[in-house]
């Protein structure tokens, strides 16, 4: 999807986020770079998933969407508004609106409070309601992502873990938000507890037409759930495209490795280094120390030197390689 189409919910441009490091006297730091010139949109309706490895970026760009954190530069447009733009009272409105659930279930819900009162809290603060309205929408949502009413009652730790993100589900949608920013929501559960929590989402989008930015490292939950992948590793965008296309034909190195590395898939390509062990050459292509196919083509300078832009394909995928072409359809 375009920056500026018609059904456009949200859009990120180019976004930045820098991080300030320790100043030592002899020895200068500009700072962990955890985003650069990060680009999407999001479409109504759309499940969307951003997706790549721990330290790529993914929980900064979901923390800025919804305002837990200021970009260093770049801007957040939601319903052509500009969301650090916004007064006091828009805010509130758009707090109401873009709602988070967040990864760990357990460390998101207050334990000295009863569940029920986690999930009011939203109507509570927006103002929504009165009383015995909001007490009938808490009793709502958890009927909408199967929770028992008995258990209304019930602090955190009396709760299963897929019973806690149930709870973290339920109060981001208690004031009926436009967006969820789902931030690796079943990444701390057991697998069969995670599919329970795959299958609530799939049933919530048919059920309230949700439309999600779903954050991941596991390819197996966005072929699951998503309509349309974006692919981060440190700080910027590798390649974009819808779901099929992106999981059957991936043309950016990284996204072969990624896929190459899901244990389902077969073996062969897999990714070699850490990524917090490699530091990245900004000047040229991030993904460069780590590339097979730069290895293959006997280290061309060009991904060192120059940046990939991210440039649009025929099948209207993007991607930021300068060598794409030559590495589709192999193994390199």
């Amino acid at each position: 999807m375009t920056v500026g189409s018609t059904s456009e919910l949200m859009s990120v441009r180019h976004l930045s986020q820098t991080f300030a490091a320790p100043v030592w006297p002899w020895r200068k730091s500009e700072g962990v770079i955890a985003l650069d010139d990060v680009s999407f949109a999001i479409a109504r309706g759309e499940v969307v998933g951003l997706v790549g490895e721990s330290g790529s970026g993914k929980t900064t760009v979901g923390r800025i969407i919804v305002r837990l954190q200021e970009p260093t530069s770049g801007q957040v447009i939601y319903q052509g508004r500009n969301i650090s733009t916004l007064k006091r009272s828009e805010l509130a409105g758009y707090r109401r609106a873009v709602q988070m659930v967040f990864q760990n279930p357990f460390a998101s819900l207050n334990p000295r409070r009863r569940i029920g009162d986690l999930v009011r809290d939203p109507l509570e603060i927006h103002r929504i309601g009165d009383p015995t309205t909001r007490n009938q929408r808490v009793r709502e949502m958890f009927r909408l992502v199967g929770l028992a009413d008995h258990l209304v009652d019930r602090y955190p730790h009396e709760l299963s873990s897929g019973q806690r993100q149930r709870v973290g589900i339920a109060r981001s949608l208690a004031a009926a938000p436009s967006l969820i920013v789902a931030d690796e929501p079943v990444s701390a559960l057991d697998v069969s507890v995670q599919a329970q929590v795959l299958n609530l989402f799939v049933r919530l989008r048919a059920e309230l037409d949700l439309t999600v930015l779903f954050i991941s490292h596991d390819l197996r939950v966005v072929r699951f759930l998503c309509d349309r992948i974006i692919v981060l590793y440190l700080g910027r965008v590798m390649e974009a495209g819808s779901r099929d296309d992106l999981l059957t034909r991936p043309t950016h190195p990284y996204t072969k490795a990624l896929i190459a590395s899901v244990p389902s898939s077969r073996p062969g390509e897999v990714i070699t280094g850490d990524i917090a062990q490699m530091p990245p050459n900004r000047a040229g292509c991030v993904f460069a120390p780590r590339c097979r196919l730069r290895a293959a083509l006997n280290d061309p300078q060009r991904c060192v030197t120059e940046r990939p832009e991210l440039r649009l394909l025929p099948d209207d995928r993007t991607v930021a390689c300068h060598f794409a072409e030559l590495g589709s359809g192999s193994d390199s």
